[in-house]
């Protein structure tokens, strides 16, 4: 174990330690006397030394010492009784530390550096033997108040756990501690007098990575957008590399993507997060991909086992996992042995008598009489009434379902099965004929109908027939249904192809969408007749892709198949308005529909989109395109040669995207691509990634010496073009007359049987759990690149507006999204979540979303205002009020959120505007809307300060209804009216200014400027006095004017109510006011205050200063918020 270095004096004091291995800094030494087949004197002495002093106790046979060269004081760093313990310290320590131990010049730096790494190891060892941090409160406690002290993040921002590493500057290590959190990662190092922190928002992180180096074997890199950092020494390198993936894909999920891809309810609740729970969902993750169970599945119990194998006649060792509606169990080495079993198909749970051959069983007996036997579980009694609770649950949900469904049928009768009417051009009869059959439900898979119709039939009969015994045969040993035996031998007979007759049956076994339909009777009818007669934009895209499905198929051209392709896509779209529709689901939909039954092929499609190809079927495509990253990794590690060739695997992942979204139906020929299928139901997506290795590795050569991608992309299209299946008619016959016509060709041709069996021969080793370990790194990636694309997209829309150099502009960017992320991470639930919604820009009705675009609230636009505002803060409460107005100025929608690309554009207006535009800036600041009733609830809701020269209505030319006929005529007119009013917008001046507001105007000029700047001040206060000159002149002649208006129209109308509506318009005309033209006139007078407002300002400063302080201040003032509230 490693130990406290404790200082050695004399290194073999007394001869008493021979030492086994030695370097230039460490010793491995044994205990003399112990472990010696010989006895010598000095070791008999020793040993009788160690017995009388009883020093076992206190010495152990081996220890490790810590030297310095040419120094006498060592210090042992670790001990063991045995000398397999002390050899694991050893080669850690000639592992992780030798090497690094060479940079440092000052040898005593050396002693400093290993005391502080071994003392981190000792924390790291503790921590590890707790079941969960949270177990130890007093260390954890300890932990998060340095966390909290080094790092100054609010209480909210909570830690997770935390490792003992170094992180290297160049070739320097800097030992410390890793802290990980929700929401970041954050180092701190003390070390030699030098303290070393930073923090490093998960948001930030663009790639994780385990690399290796000469000075650092074994080392985690994390890239940001900014620079990289590797961190080494880790005492389980390991686990410190799952959690930092779990919990950056976590936050990135959150943050970046939380309307298209579905987080677990507890990881929705950062507060909730522990170690524990990273590690139970990293489980989780994996049985579902494993078991290809549904995404709602919660993981219960997991517990090592052996089940009883009736075809291998002995125990088969594994682990159990038990979720809400299943039991799964899968074998010690993955893919040997699968079992799944519904809870919907358990009869009893029971526990039988323990015997020393059977210890502690459990009988699981099913509906179809048999029973699975299962042994060596640990907690037997508590495992079984769990299941048994659930077991009694599900019973009773059931019997509860189908009672209410006896009952509804016996009031009303059954429901027919409707669809969408369109217009269409038949005849009466023809109608009629067409109305029939788009109400009519297929109870038969559409191959059953139009088989005959397909060349060659006939000719393969036979072999199906063989392939029927064969599968009759494996059903007879190892069971049928979705309860069944999954080995190795089930794998050798999908690779050959499922017969047509089993094809629909086995698809629905090997996915579980039997269950589901099982468990949802009725539920297909009812969506179809729910979604009959609704027109949105899925329902258009379905209509238009109907006659694209498989066109050459013979089910395509008729409308009984049209018609059945139809209601499966639509009441899909109708119960996942999420996902909706989305191309290649037409294809696979249809393919699915040829070998099972209507409402099967429905639940066949349920079960791909959303449990074995999670995220692909959305309008980003982010699941397509993180299988699409993992498998340039794979490339480059399993085709090392290829992927040396071809630098850039862009291409190929390019090419390879519509063999995952479709797979490979649209790139195979039909028959090869149905066994593709086939595999994909049995093997799940890792077929797909197997068979995509296989095509590319007997293309290598080709590729290697492509010259373009044109070529690549032909090489691949004309291989995939030529695989065939030797049961179909037209495979180039492999006589040898064949070969000798035609030796090129022949070679072209490869029967997919082959093809996959290769797959799996070469790539078959190939597991679902490093699947779902690299999906959870390369998933940080592809949200990333989203992020820089809508980054790029906001940039390039508003940098033709701004004169900010582009730099800057994408610093500005940087911080205004890190205001929004702040929220996220520490504001209260709803204002996150009203964030979080205002994100995202959505493009119809349905809400369906189509990119991310930040904006941000009052409070969060108050914060950035003053971090970015160029003139000092002299009083924060006026300054407070300038931000509320500015905030009502830009928040042109009045829905309380200003956009990037007016903020940019204020800011361009501070920084790089004119003098006019500045000044008319603050001018606008200063009037309504801006301006409001009262400065301390600032609203748009609050009526404005009003004067009578500034009327709200809005004078429109009368509407003639017959000009605008239809709505293109009425978009047009719209158009035309916006274009006249921004011309009227700018012809038009603005509107005067009354007394009370230029009194406020003169208060932000001088709030703008120290009260040292006498200069200034004394410009402010002639200018003052110039406007106010200018104002009062004209309201004396306003005056004048209105009495001598008055007394003429009290003589002309000689009445009451005229002499009341003169009052009143004199009222008005007798305002005190100044304009926009006479201000800036006056500015102008002043050289002082031209100088200040045309001085250039330094925005890169200030967006340098912003950086370094806005988590500081938005956490002390989230802080005060909630200490508030």
């Amino acid at each position: 174990m490693w130990l406290n270095p404790d200082e050695v004096l004399l290194k073999n004091v007394l001869k008493l330690w021979v030492t086994e291995r030695s370097n230039d800094f460490f010793l491995l030494q044994r205990r003399r006397g112990h472990g010696e087949s010989n006895s010598r004197i000095t070791g008999l002495l020793v040993g009788a030394l160690d017995n009388v002093l009883d020093s076992t106790a206190r010495v152990t046979p081996f220890r490790i010492l810590l030297q310095v060269p040419g120094s006498q004081v060592s210090w042992i760093i670790a001990s063991g009784a045995a000398i397999e313990e002390v050899n694991k310290h050893w080669d850690w320590l000639l592992h992780n530390l030798l090497h690094s131990l060479s940079v440092f010049e000052n040898k005593e730096d050396v002693a400093s550096f290993v005391k502080g790494k071994v003392k981190g190891l000792i924390a790291e060892e503790v921590q590890g033997r707790q079941a969960a941090q949270e177990d130890d409160p007093g260390k954890f406690r300890e932990a998060l108040r340095k966390f909290e002290v080094h790092f100054g993040l609010p209480s909210s921002e909570k830690l997770v756990t935390y490792y003992s590493c170094c992180c290297w500057k160049g070739r320097v290590p800097r030992q410390g501690f890793l802290y990980l959190s929700i929401n970041h990662m954050a180092f701190y190092s003390f070390l030699l007098g030098k303290e070393v922190k930073f923090v490093i928002p998960w948001a930030e992180v663009t790639r994780l990575e385990r690399v290796s180096t000469a000075l650092m074997p074994e080392a985690i890199r994390v890239t940001t957008r900014q620079r990289q950092r590797e961190f080494s020494m880790f005492l389980n390198l390991d686990e410190a590399f799952g959690v930092i993936g779990q919990l950056a894909d976590i936050a990135l999920r959150r943050l970046l993507d939380s309307k298209g891809l579905e987080l677990d309810r507890v990881l929705q609740q950062p507060a909730r997060i522990t170690k524990r729970i990273l590690e139970e969902q990293a489980i989780r993750e994996y049985v579902l991909a494993l078991f290809r169970l549904p995404r709602s599945e919660n993981l219960y119990e997991v517990a090592s086992c052996s089940v009883w194998t009736p075809h291998a006649r002995c125990h088969t060792a594994g682990t159990l996992y038990t979720t809400d509606s299943y039991l799964c169990f899968s074998s010690r080495e993955e893919g040997n042995l699968i079992l799944l079993i519904p809870l919907s198909e358990v009869l009893s749970i029971e526990k039988a008598d323990s015997t020393s051959a059977l210890p502690n069983p459990v009988i699981v007996s099913i509906r179809t009489k048999k029973a699975f036997q299962l042994i060596e579980l640990n907690d037997r009694d508590e495992l079984v009434e769990n299941m048994n609770s659930r077991l009694r649950a599900l019973q009773w949900k059931r019997s509860m379902f189908r009672s209410r469904k006896e009952g509804k049928r016996s009031v009303s009768s059954p429901t027919p099965y409707y669809t969408f009417y369109y217009d269409t051009g038949y005849s009466d009869e023809e109608e009629i004929e067409e109305h029939v059959l788009r109400n009519t439900v297929n109870s038969e898979a559409l191959m059953t109908a139009f088989h005959q119709n397909q060349p060659g039939t006939n000719g393969n009969k036979s072999t199906n027939q063989v392939k029927e015994r064969l599968w009759e045969d494996h059903f007879s040993e190892f069971g049928r249904g979705v309860h069944m035996f999954r080995t190795e031998k089930i794998q050798k007979l999908v690779a050959m192809g499922i017969p047509e007759s089993l094809r629909g049956e086995l698809w629905m076994i090997f996915s579980d969408a039997s269950s589901d339909l099982g468990s949802h009777e009725g539920y297909y009818a009812s969506l179809v007749q729910k979604s009959m007669g609704h027109n949105n934009l899925a329902t258009e895209e379905i209509e238009r892709d109907l006659h694209r499905s498989l066109p050459d198929h013979p089910a395509f051209q008729n409308p009984t198949g049209i018609a059945a392709l139809r209601r499966v896509l639509t009441a899909y779209a109708h119960r996942n308005p999420k996902i909706g529709y989305c191309q290649s689901m037409n294809i696979l939909a249809s393919v699915l529909l040829l070998y099972a039954k209507e409402e099967d092929a429905f639940w066949l499609l349920v079960a791909v989109c959303e449990r074995m190809l999670p995220d692909y079927f959305n309008r980003r495509v982010i699941g397509a395109q993180v299988d699409q990253s993992v498998f340039e990794e794979l490339i480059r590690e399993r085709l090392p040669e290829l992927a040396e060739q071809i630098p850039d695997l862009s291409t190929l992942s390019s090419v390879s995207l519509s063999w995952f979204l479709t797979l490979f139906l649209s790139v195979l020929p039909f028959h090869s691509a149905v066994c593709v299928v086939d595999c994909f139901f049995f093997h799940g997506i890792k077929a797909i990634f197997q068979l995509g290795l296989a095509v590319l590795e007997a293309n290598a050569a080709e590729l290697s010496s492509s010259t373009d991608d044109g070529q690549a992309l032909m090489i691949l299209t004309g291989f995939l073009d030529q695989v065939g299946n030797v049961e179909c008619p037209g495979f180039p016959s492999s006589s040898p007359a064949a070969e000798e016509t035609s030796c090129s060709v022949a070679k072209r041709h490869t029967n997919i049987t082959d093809l996959i069996n290769d797959s799996y021969i070469k790539f078959g080793d190939l597991t679902v759990r490093q699947i779902e370990q690299l999906r959870c790194r390369h998933r940080i990636q592809v949200l990333q690149a989203h992020e820089d694309t809508t980054k790029e997209n906001a940039l390039r829309l508003v940098s033709p507006d701004v004169s900010i150099p582009a730099e800057n502009l994408a610093d500005i960017y940087d911080l205004f999204k890190t205001e929004h992320f702040i929220t996220l991470y520490w504001g209260d639930s709803s204002a996150a979540a009203a964030a979080e919604a205002a994100a995202w820009h959505y493009c119809d009705s349905n809400r369906s979303f189509i990119e991310r675009q930040y904006r941000l609230d009052r409070p969060q636009f108050k914060s950035l205002y003053g971090l970015l505002v160029p003139w000092p803060d002299v009083s924060n409460q006026h300054t407070d009020t300038l931000a509320n107005r500015t905030f009502t100025l830009l928040d042109q929608d009045c829905d309380n959120l200003v956009t990037f690309r007016d903020f940019a554009s204020w800011l361009d207006t501070l920084y790089f505007g004119e003098l006019n535009e500045k000044i008319r800036l603050l001018y606008c600041l200063h009037i309504p809307p801006a301006l409001t009733e009262t400065e301390d609830d600032p609203s748009v809701m609050k009526s404005p300060l009003l004067s009578t020269n500034r009327p709200l209505y809005v004078n429109l030319p009368p509407r003639d209804d017959s000009e605008v006929t239809d709505y293109q005529d009425q978009l047009k007119q719209m158009l035309q009216d916006l274009a006249t009013e921004k011309e009227k917008d700018v012809e038009k001046p603005l509107p005067l200014m009354n007394q009370s507001e230029f009194i406020q105007f003169c208060k932000t000029l001088y709030s703008m400027f120290h009260p040292e700047e006498n200069e200034l001040f004394q410009a402010i206060a002639t200018v003052t006095s110039l406007v106010l000159q200018i104002g009062e002149v004209g309201h004396r002649g306003k005056i004048a004017g209105s009495e001598a208006n008055s007394q003429e129209g009290s003589t002309a109308a000689g009445g009451v109510d005229a002499r009341r509506g003169s009052r009143s318009s004199a009222t008005a005309d007798n305002e005190w006011t100044v304009s926009y033209a006479q201000i800036l006139a006056s500015l102008l007078t002043e050289q002082a205050l031209v100088n200040f407002f045309e001085k250039p300002l330094d925005l890169s400063a200030k967006i340098t200063q912003a950086k370094e302080s806005q988590y500081q201040q938005r956490a002390g003032l989230l802080t005060l918020q909630r200490a508030s509230s």
